[in-house]
């Protein structure tokens, strides 16, 4: 290993024998890639990095129904997202789970159904696979029923019991008969990629897609496809058909997203839209309650809707929060004394089971048993308080992790975190969906109204929701920086849409002293670094969902000057590579990134790059990298593949951890953070060694440059050994300095007595016999 760490002795040593030669030689703007050695880290070093366990661990609910149990009364069905994902059923009584399954390779699930012999039919996300369920036969994997969709977001069951199934990918719809028998009904629209929603009556499914919202007709039989004309007053552009339910001859379309938004109700033998309900929540509609009403939430709270009449009933039922919908809806008899008959069940997203009896109007709210599953990583930070940070996937969550202990400190239900910076006094967290940017005072007490809701009154909001991007429809906030003034934002765009912004927000003011969309046109913004008053965003030809189709092929680096408010320069640093996933500056004042399996650096003042190294292979879209200012070293998770430590000097990598990694962050007192382990779950800490050469040298002997002297690389002092302290690899105008240095240096560890004399001639030997 080649080294420009040195000790001051060996510094000043150079500097009397010869200057070195440190112009910089002209070089193409983009150098080709060359590929570095890789090797594993010494035993020692890979000890350690260490486990801290999970941080984030909290119950996700999405799909669910109302269906007979293992004991034959009903339950409440939904799948908890995880590593695996579970199918759990909740006593509707007590709240007890009385039943979990493992559904191997299944992230979760919004599509779970019952058939009328009660099977439970469960199609889930990342392997787009069908499992069933059968109180004699538990849960089975029918495997995937189309081999090119991935993602199965609803199912619906016929009264035969045929499973009809929306996918993502194609865009398809699919059936499964009793027997096993599949069917591809193909793309239901020849523009769309998503089958997000179904719904069955007759002998018709009806499927819903993403933005601008097709809501598609097919005949059973035939196959047949007819689009329904969409309702006076939708903006299709931004909505999708996110729920759609069938119930007693109408449907019931919900337009939008995750958050309330208008149920549009749809009168199938008329072939016409009725109605239209405001605020409602979705997921679903419960079934008919016998008398020509349905249940629903709507306006935060549990309302009775007739379609005959137009009529909408409130209950005494509400709830709070920003997420209201319901994770299955259906009825059950409890066995109560203020519950007689059939009551309203209900789940809500991190497993709060509701209930309300229409006779007497008893309602409650119960607290079920369903167990947390580990949450994947998707940021990391250091705190304002010396703490480390986490924020996860999907299931969202917050934890706080003691520096020195690595014992969770805090830990709470929050939104799905995109990243996380320190900045002042607080911890600014960027959240999907809408590209929201939150602000957290460690030193004052915890109190989410958004995702935490309390009927008991509460101090101020903390995280304080200090902006949202929904209006000019972005919905991750990836990119973020302290720029020692200012907090800057880069973004990804909704669905259909290309071109992130870049907001620079500064926290005295809460004002957006700039808001510039396609910095890097048609580009989203991924990560973002800061040096001297200019910002430095890395960008991804992506945009938020990956259904939308990209108009460029390469990720870029580009400059903007805060005080000039305009771009300076941009580059694409690795050619072919559609993402640049990670940012970061090293003590000397070059910007370093990461593409795929590609690590580069760029001179910022040149714009141009002057290094590309390769590693292997990667995941295109992934990676992270930060220097660490203690041992100068590159930490990175390069592809996503691994966890490594790379010495921007020669480019070698040792690699700390050999399996997938994802995010970096390097602590203020050296220590480095990152996710692995299983689902990414985990938080590591790799400790920093001490001393002034915190990683020495392994090589086994000593070489000038390629020549290889044959004398044992022994240790010198303070940890480092002869290889540590050597200058061979400076950029020596001519062989006669680099022999001189050679001379000189030998010597003094020949006088110190680390050398023998033959082994101080064998050095300098090697150094005339090196290539320059």
């Amino acid at each position: 290993m080649r080294r420009t760490l040195a000790a001051a002795t060996t510094a000043l040593l150079v500097a009397s024998v010869v200057t070195v030669a440190t112009a910089p030689a002209a070089a193409a703007a983009v150098p080709p890639p060359t590929t570095p050695p890789t090797v594993p880290a010494s035993a020692a070093e890979q000890q350690r990095l260490a486990s801290l366990g999970v941080p984030l661990q909290d119950v996700l609910l999405i799909g669910g129904t109302v269906a007979p149990g293992p004991s034959g009364t009903p339950v409440l069905w939904s799948v908890s997202s995880g590593a695996p994902a579970h199918l759990n059923a909740v006593d509707p009584a007590t709240g007890t789970a009385v039943a979990r399954y493992d559904l191997p390779g299944a992230g979760g699930s919004y599509a779970i159904d019952a058939a009328p012999d009660g099977t439970i039919y469960v199609g889930t996300y990342n392997d787009g696979r069908l499992f069933r369920w059968t109180r004699t036969g538990g849960v089975v994997d029918l495997g995937r029923p189309l081999a090119s969709e991935h993602f199965i977001w609803d199912v619906k069951v016929a009264a035969d019991g045929t499973v009809f199934g929306g996918t993502f990918g194609g865009g398809k719809l699919f059936s499964r008969s009793p027997g096993g028998q599949v069917r591809d009904y193909g793309k239901v629209h020849p523009t769309q990629a998503y089958g997000r929603a179904i719904a069955l009556w007759g002998d018709k499914v009806y499927v819903g897609s993403e933005a601008p919202g097709y809501l598609t007709e097919v005949d059973i039989a035939s196959g047949a496809k007819r689009v329904i004309p969409q309702p006076t007053g939708l903006d299709p552009a931004t909505t999708w058909v996110y729920d759609l339910d069938a119930v007693d001859g109408y449907l019931y379309a919900r337009y939008g997203s995750a958050n309330p938004g208008p149920l549009y109700v749809y009168d199938i033998a008329a072939g016409q839209w009725h109605d239209r309900l405001d605020s409602a929540h979705g997921l679903e509609v419960s079934p008919s309650d016998g008398q020509g009403g349905i249940y629903l939430l709507k306006s935060n709270g549990l309302v009775r809707y007739t379609p005959a009449t137009k009529t909408v009933t409130t209950t005494p039922l509400t709830v709070s929060g920003r997420i209201g919908n319901t994770r299955g809806i259906g009825w059950a008899e409890l066995g109560l004394p203020d519950y007689p008959g059939r009551s309203i069940v209900g789940l809500l997203w991190r497993g709060l089971m509701f209930r309300y009896n229409p006779t007497t109007g008893a309602h409650s709210f119960v607290q079920t048993t369903i167990q947390g599953e580990p949450i994947e990583i998707t940021a990391i930070s250091d705190g304002p308080d010396g703490r480390v940070y986490t924020g996860g996937y999907l299931n969202g969550g917050f934890a706080a992790v003691d520096q020195n202990t690595g014992a969770t400190t805090e830990f709470h239900t929050f939104g799905q975190s995109e990243a996380m910076v320190s900045h002042g006094d607080k911890l600014y967290v960027g959240v999907y969906p809408d590209a929201r940017l939150y602000g957290y005072d460690p030193g004052k007490p915890w109190n989410s109204p958004d995702y935490s809701p309390s009927p008991e009154p509460q101090p101020a909001a903390n995280p304080e929701l200090l902006f949202t991007m929904k209006p000019e429809l972005q919905i991750r906030p990836r990119g973020m920086v302290s720029t020692g003034q200012y907090v800057a934002v880069g973004t990804m765009p909704e669905i259909n849409l290309l071109g992130g912004y870049l907001v620079i927000y500064d926290p005295a003011t809460g004002q957006q002293i700039t808001k510039e969309r396609n910095v890097s046109q048609d580009q989203s913004i991924v990560d973002l670094a800061y040096r001297d008053g200019i910002v430095y965003g890395a960008t991804s030809i992506y945009g938020g969902q990956s259904a939308t189709v990209p108009t460029t092929t390469e990720g870029k680096v580009f400059a903007w000057s805060i005080a000039e408010k305009r771009k300076l320069w941009e580059v694409v640093p690795a050619p072919g590579r559609p993402v640049v996933s990670g940012l970061t500056f090293d003590d000397a004042g070059r910007l370093w990134g990461t593409a795929a399996n590609e690590v580069f650096s760029l001179d910022v003042g040149a714009a141009q790059v002057t290094t590309r190294w390769s590693y292997g292979t990667g995941t295109p879209i992934v990676g992270d990298i930060a220097f660490n200012p203690v041992d100068r070293m590159l930490y990175a998770t390069v592809g996503g593949q691994s966890f490594a430590r790379i010495d921007p000097a020669t480019g070698q990598r040792f690699v700390l951890r050999a399996q997938a990694s994802r995010h970096v962050d390097v602590h203020p007192n050296g220590d480095v953070y990152v996710n692995s382990g299983n689902g990414l779950t985990e938080l590591f800490r790799y400790d920093l060694p001490g001393g002034p050469c915190r990683h020495p040298d392994p090589a086994a002997t000593v070489a000038v440059r390629d020549a290889d002297s044959g004398v044992p690389n022994r240790p010198v002092a303070g940890g480092c050994t002869i290889e540590d302290l050597f200058l061979d690899e400076a950029a020596w105008p001519n062989r006669a300095a680099l022999v001189l240095y050679t001379t000189v240096y030998a010597t003094l560890l020949r006088v110190t007595g680390v050398l023998t004399a033959s082994e101080r001639d064998r050095l300098v030997a090697a150094a005339r016999r090196a290539t320059i």
